[in-house]
């Protein structure tokens, strides 16, 4: 009797191939780093602190660049297409999004106002900026309740979920999450990745 065919393996969305970062030309960073994401996956990186994780994500967004880095050695495979050279701004556009470590909100501005700069990213029209917010409202319901309120002066837990919610608005295929749950309490925590998961 014969075997039925095993499913073709769905190709990576990202393709980390033994990428090398260094810093101001001489200091080694990451070495080494390899890794597959497959479209649908949740991949995690975990290590110590210093190990790497936060210039590894750097290096795929492109914003490895800001600090005067580069990666130096690898391949970084976006979607089938090689990444280097191309401008961070160009790999959202792709749908690529990476929210940065430490809650970065633009503080003076509502929620709502926070969540809409995403959205202008892939210069939505108004109709679908409307129904992406309630999309994300939907997900996020304490940020409907502080949609008027400036998003500086909301909990830490509610910064981290305006800076993944405005991610969310650029329309990501892939979306890099740096210490989502740091400094937040357990309850935020854990209502945060069970938000992830849904999203995924």
């Amino acid at each position: 009797m014969s075997q039925p065919a095993a499913e073709p393996a769905s190709p990576s969305l990202l393709t980390v191939n033994d990428i090398e970062v260094i810093y101001d030309g001489a200091i080694l960073a990451v070495a080494g780093v390899s890794l597959n994401v497959h479209k649908g996956a949740i991949v995690a990186l975990l290590g110590a602190n210093g190990a790497g994780k936060s210039t590894t994500l750097k290096a795929i967004s492109g914003l490895v660049r800001a600090e005067r880095a580069e990666v130096s050695r690898g391949m970084i495979e976006y979607a089938g297409r090689d990444l280097a050279g191309v401008d961070p701004s160009q790999r959202v556009r792709q749908g690529m999004v990476h929210v940065l470590e430490g809650r970065h909100v633009f503080g003076q501005l509502s929620v709502e106002d926070n969540l809409r700069s995403g959205g202008f990213v892939r210069r939505l029209s108004r109709r679908d900026m409307e129904h992406d917010l309630e999309r994300l409202y939907a997900w996020f319901p304490r940020l409907k309740i502080k949609r008027h309120t400036r998003a500086g002066l909301t909990s830490g837990g509610e910064q981290q979920m305006v800076a993944i919610g405005r991610a969310l608005m650029t329309r990501p295929t892939l979306v890099l999450l740096d210490e989502p749950s740091m400094g937040l309490a357990p309850m935020i925590v854990q209502e945060i990745f069970e938000i992830i998961a849904q999203l995924n």
